[in-house]
């Protein structure tokens, strides 16, 4: 073997990598652990614990702060962790509506309205579903008429035609989706979840968020779906607000001893407004940086008298002012509009503080405090800000109605980067004598840009700005921050609204019952595979297992490396790995095995064996690539989590299967050890196969057409079970304590929901009610009312009596975003046959392999289907057709390609060595089936049984996706050697001979 030095080092290196990466797992474990030892029970105190060590080495040796093993920890999705996951469309018939200026012309206000309602069962998008109605409903208009002012005039002219108007308003669209991508993701950060998913999809205007840990989905969807707002305010300077929050501190301190009002503490503070205009004299700058030394002195003693500082000084204890070092190692105030910094976990104890009625009274009308949007870089520490409110009503100086266009550029005088502002005349007007204020005198004022009530970002004016361009840099902003910038000073400017149209919740409690169904399979699996591979394959089964277990690792690594998150249908994809990992080693050995027979030594026979099924491993491995590459690109959500569990699967095992075991072979070899790839009860199975599988296709045709018969007569007929996310409406999984059957279910629900509401088992204690009732209701409160109601129908009668904890989870799914996967289902799974057909005739020359693929793919594909609209309601469990379903029948596509690559490379070699004008290629076809039927039945039992351990073990959550993949593997065998081969003999009779 060639190389053996250079494979030898990538997977060390390799293995440090993994070793290195996994590392942060379990060092975040063991603080969490130390957490719930420290808390006992106490979740509160968990969290602060957690919170205080955030920023602390907890890594040995490399000194890695919590946060830093956090974030690269191996992340769970919801349906292992709990959580809440949420998909939002921009709605863009209000962004047209705001384009045209609110045009109340009724021809276009029609136009919104038919868009609107066809958007629900067209694939077309709403701009383009919008100009068509319009044009049908005025031929002759001109929306151009309609959209072009003089604030768009450089992109959109008054003689534009429909279709420029059409392109304008189509990049609009673009743009207020990134703005809302940009808001959101802003507003996500609020919630403090670990490990957030936020996914942009362009082609529909959809924004995918998950969100791990999350138990209040009403107050996400509340934060969700309002519109930015975003607003321009002055600011105060630190100098002038620290005297107030010092009298703050002392009023609270004041108030924490004696427990009464501090009326003469409220009496001797000065207001805001004339401190502003008197100005710090000399000598009030000397007592407030004394008394500042103080507090500042205090803090270096926190760790150690943390109550008394709290009691002397309750303010400052959970916010530090804004300090620096000046001359001869002085505290001095430091200049801007950020007044204090604080730990998220403090955060809230500040906004009590300073929303206290005692506090309250002294805080002047026209100063309002804000925190700023994110932390610090690299720290969970927020700055707080010192607002300034203009006019009559306190509010704003300026909205973010005013701008036209906002961009992130390149200084090109200083360097780095920073964003350039435009606004509209009003506006402009206005920014001159807002400047002009703010830059006056030496003192520098800051103009805060605020988003929903956050600071994003408060530059300091140097000078005053006329015309409406305004520039915006800063000495730390990255690309990214510009980019965002930018994005949030035109949300002001369209106000385009996100609206849930899919939802899921998944209760802690359901998903830790999928962590251990999910552990417990993937364990019970590998045992079974490894016992199986040693009681057949002897010593070399053991290399199997070895080979198998290094497999195992180095997926878990680079899983953990790219930051993929682990879902169930992911664990269910590890599983898989596990029979494609043994796939590749029956078809080593069984070559092995062959060449042994042969005569030839040991070390020749497995030298020969790895080289004559390498074709075969790669072709195999590579259509099942495909099939993954098909699936992450379509899929989204878990689906996307399976399909990067399987590609990073096959590449990894292909490394394990090719070169580790091999290298452990060779280590055998040197060491002379005694290596058997049998048994005696195994060592004869099905040698000398002779089964007339060629000679008997056509009762194979027969069988696999009436089933698919009757399978697409029940489909036209009874149809399916649609799972929510292909017909929609909301799911429920609801727990109850005693047995109830789905009947009582129904009969206390149906009234209320509506008789097409679907109830279902959902394991041993739980059901699943799927219902419509509502699901065309946009209304913010519509989730809680129907859930509201569903408690309400079941607490009815005392059987199906519950309380909301109960409800362990729900999804919702509008009619909108079913239709489309219905549609990309459909498309997926042809673009997969057509895909693993055009590499089978690439790979092989002949159409006839790639025909016989092809057959075979949509056979197998049509008789899953069949058999799921045949046995519907047969099964005492669900078998639903949802997205989950998709991955399986692609899997098992990629499975049953598998397997045929193999037969049909055994096919080739025996028509290339066969006597042209004396063998029978339908003879040679059936020999060569009947040489690969150890390696076809070993390599389908051993997935057989993993998929029997998944079904089993694997929970309620995927038992229908499990079972999917265990029919589809024995179809997809069946087919193999059944119908893909044969199709060749009957296609390719001419050409073969």
């Amino acid at each position: 073997m060639q190389g053996k030095g250079v494979i030898k080092f990538f997977a060390i290196i390799l293995a440090i990598v993994c070793l290195y990466q996994l590392s942060f797992t379990w060092v975040a474990h063991k603080v969490e652990n130390d957490a719930k030892d420290y808390a006992k029970g106490n979740a509160e105190k968990e969290r602060a614990y957690l919170d205080s060590i955030s920023t602390q080495p907890v890594y040995p040796v490399l000194g890695h702060t919590y946060q830093y093993c956090v974030d690269r920890e191996l992340a769970l999705g919801l349906d292992l962790k709990g959580g809440m996951n949420v998909t939002m469309q921009i709605s863009l018939r209000e962004l047209v509506q705001s384009l045209s200026n609110n045009n109340t012309d009724p021809v276009f206000q029609q136009a919104l309205t038919n868009a609107q309602a066809q958007l629900v069962t067209s694939q077309t998008d709403y701009i383009t579903l919008f100009v068509n109605e319009y044009e049908k409903l005025a031929p002759n208009g001109k929306l151009a008429a309609i959209f072009a002012n003089n604030n768009n005039q450089d992109k959109l002219k008054y003689n534009a035609t429909n279709s420029q108007v059409e392109s304008y308003l189509k990049d609009q669209a673009s743009v207020a989706v990134q703005q809302s991508y940009t808001v959101l993701h802003t507003r996500i950060d609020q919630f403090g979840v670990t490990q957030p998913n936020i996914q942009l999809q362009k082609s529909t205007n959809r924004i995918l968020i998950e969100l791990p840990g999350v138990k209040e989905p009403e107050r996400v969807r509340k934060l969700l779906s309002g519109t930015a707002k975003l607003e321009f305010y002055q600011t105060y300077d630190n100098t002038e607000i620290y005297s107030l929050l010092n009298n703050i501190n002392g009023i609270l301190a004041a108030k924490a001893k004696t427990a009464t009002p501090a009326k003469d503490t409220v009496a001797k503070t000065a207001s805001v407004d004339t401190a502003a205009k008197k100005g710090i004299n000399a000598d009030s700058a000397k007592s407030l940086i004394s008394k500042l030394k103080n507090n500042t002195a205090s803090d270096t003693s926190l760790a150690g008298n943390q109550a008394k500082l709290a009691a002397q000084n309750p303010l400052f204890a959970v916010m530090a002012p804004m300090v620096y070092q000046g001359e001869g190692g002085q505290p001095q105030l430091a200049p801007g509009p950020i007044v204090g910094r604080s730990a998220v976990k403090d955060t809230a104890k500040v906004n009590a503080y300073l929303r206290s009625a005692e506090v309250k009274s002294v805080i002047p009308q026209s100063l309002k405090f804000l925190w700023s949007v994110k932390p610090v870089k690299d720290t969970k520490v927020f700055e707080l800000f010192a607002i300034k409110l203009s006019g009559a009503e306190n509010g704003p100086v300026l909205t973010g109605d005013v701008i036209n266009d906002a961009r992130n550029d390149v200084d090109q005088m200083k360097g780095g980067y920073e964003v350039t502002m435009y606004m509209n005349s009003q506006g402009a007007q206005k920014w001159k004598t807002i400047t002009a204020e703010a830059s006056n005198g030496a003192n520098k004022k800051a103009i805060a840009i605020v988003l929903d009530d956050n600071v994003y970002s408060a530059p300091t004016v140097q000078n005053e700005i006329a015309g409406g361009v305004s520039s915006i840099s800063g000495g730390n902003f990255t690309q990214e921050d510009t980019k965002d910038l930018a994005n949030v000073l035109k949300a002001g400017r369209l106000p385009a609204p996100a609206r849930i149209i899919g939802e899921e919740v998944v209760g802690p409690s359901l998903g830790q019952e999928a962590i251990s169904a999910g552990l417990l399979s993937c364990v019970l699996g590998l045992v079974v595979i490894l016992i199986f591979m040693i009681a057949y394959y002897n010593r070399a089964g053991t290399v199997a297992v070895v080979a198998v277990l290094i497999n195992v690792f180095f997926l878990m690594g680079v899983l953990v490396s790219i930051r993929a998150v682990l879902t169930l249908p992911g664990i269910a994809g590890i599983i898989l790995i596990l029979g494609v990992a043994v796939d590749a080693n029956v078809l080593v050995y069984e070559r092995v095995r062959e060449e042994l027979g042969l005569g030839k030594t040991i070390r020749v026979a497995v030298s020969d064996g790895f080289k004559h099924a390498l074709p075969s491993i790669l072709d195999a491995n590579i259509s099942t690539f495909l099939t993954g590459v098909i699936l992450f690109i379509f899929g989204s959500g878990p689906i996307q989590g399976f399909a990067t569990t399987l590609m990073i699967g096959i590449v990894t095992t292909l490394f394990c299967s090719l070169l580790i075991a091999r290298l452990i072979f060779e280590y055998m070899l040197e060491k002379g050890w005694d290596i058997k790839f049998s048994r005696p009860w195994s060592s004869h199975t099905f040698k000398n196969a002779n089964y007339g599988f060629v000679k008997n296709r056509f009762k194979f045709y027969a069988f696999s057409g009436i089933f698919i018969a009757a399978g697409l007569v029940s489909m036209f007929t009874r149809g399916f079970n649609y799972g929510v996310d292909f017909g929609g409406g909301r799911t429920y999984v609801v727990k109850f304590t005693n047995g109830v059957t789905t009947e009582q279910v129904h009969d206390a629900v149906d009234a209320t929901l509506g008789r097409g509401t679907e109830v279902k088992t959902y394991g041993s204690d739980k059901i699943s009610i799927t219902t419509n009732y509502m699901i065309n209701d946009n209304a913010a409160n519509a989730d809680d009312k129907v859930q509201a109601e569903l408690i309400k129908a079941l607490n009815s009668t005392p059987a199906t009596k519950i309380t909301a904890n109960q409800i362990l989870s729900h999804q919702k799914v509008e009619a909108t975003i079913a239709n489309e996967v219905k549609a990309s289902a459909k498309w997926t799974i042809i673009l997969a046959i057509v895909v693993i057909s055009a590499y089978i005739l690439i790979r092989f020359r002949k159409w006839q392999f790639s025909l016989g693929a092809m057959v075979a793919t949509a056979h197998d594909s049509l008789l899953v289907l069949s058999f799921f609209s045949l046995f519907k309601g047969l099964l005492p469990f669900s078998l639903d057709i949802d997205q989950a379903f998709i991955a399986a029948l692609l899997t098992v596509i990629g499975y049953s390609i598998n397997d045929t690559v193999v037969v049909f490379d055994r096919i080739r070699e025996f028509l290339d060595h066969r006597h042209a004008k004396t063998d029978d290629p339908a003879v040679v076809i059936n020999e060569a089936i009947n040489s690969t039927l150890s390696r076809t039945i070993i390599t389908a039992l051993t997935v057989v049984l993993i998929l029997v351990v998944l079904f089993i073990f694997g929970g309620d959550v995927i038992r229908g996706f499990s079972f999917a993949l265990l029919v589809g593997v024995l179809f997809g065998t069946y087919s193999s050697i059944c119908v893909a081969s044969p199709v060749i003999v009957d296609f390719g009779k001419k050409d073969l001979k």
